[in-house]
């Protein structure tokens, strides 16, 4: 038997030809399982501005999906070739504004695939060590910046009054609206300090002031 028999005889040898509903049904337990950690850990840490639920569910679907795909090639040689060639022809153009959602869907997919490949107890434990590795950064090595955004109401001859109030480094001034005498300006705040300062702060230039947590 020659070198090239010999490889092509091992290829072949590890796809069984058959699906075992239990170990299915397993791997999409534990990329299921897996996945709802994920999630957690995404919206534990999450500071964007608009949380949505149509992210956290993709982040579900794309782990158990890939698990599935994963089991499907190791199964059948067919079937993995066709696989491939099937996805090698689709476009994702979706686009992802934070870097960190990448990072996260490409989480999903690496449990999905290790899953898939009957790799459960590396699955479950990669996946809790890398959850519990990001946690301490985020909270512990890099920790996040708290930014809040107030909202003032004041008068149109009061406006000038109220900027200077602003006039600190830690303020940065996002949205002015002007509706006949009444001005409406949106600040971003960086510290909870400096914004609890600015409610407590008794003065005859500002008619109302609201705070909401951004970060």
């Amino acid at each position: 038997m020659g070198f090239l028999d010999l490889i092509k005889k091992g290829v072949v040898e590890e796809f069984t030809g058959t699906i075992s509903t239990g170990d299915l049904f397993l791997s999409l337990i534990i990329a299921f399982v897996c996945a709802i950690f994920i999630t957690y850990i995404y919206k534990k840490t999450y500071t964007g501005v608009s949380y949505t639920k149509s992210f956290v569910l993709s982040i579900i679907l794309l782990a158990m999906v890939t698990s599935l795909v994963i089991r499907t090639i190791n199964s059948n040689l067919a079937l993995s070739l066709g696989m491939v060639g099937a996805l090698s022809i689709v476009r994702f153009r979706t686009a992802v504004k934070d870097p960190v959602d990448t990072i996260f869907m490409f989480w999903a997919i690496a449990v999905g695939i290790m899953s898939g490949a009957g790799l459960y107890l590396i699955t479950i434990i990669a996946c809790a060590l890398l959850g519990l590795f990001y946690l301490i950064s985020y909270f512990k090595v890099f920790k996040p910046i708290e930014k809040y955004l107030l909202v003032v109401n004041t008068s149109k001859k009061d406006s000038l009054e109220v900027a200077k109030i602003f006039a600190n480094k830690n303020c940065v001034l996002k949205t002015e609206s002007i509706k006949k005498d009444k001005v409406e300006l949106t600040y971003e705040v960086i510290g909870k300090e400096f914004a609890d300062q600015i409610l407590e702060l008794d003065n005859d230039y500002i008619e109302d002031i609201h705070m909401i947590n951004i970060e």
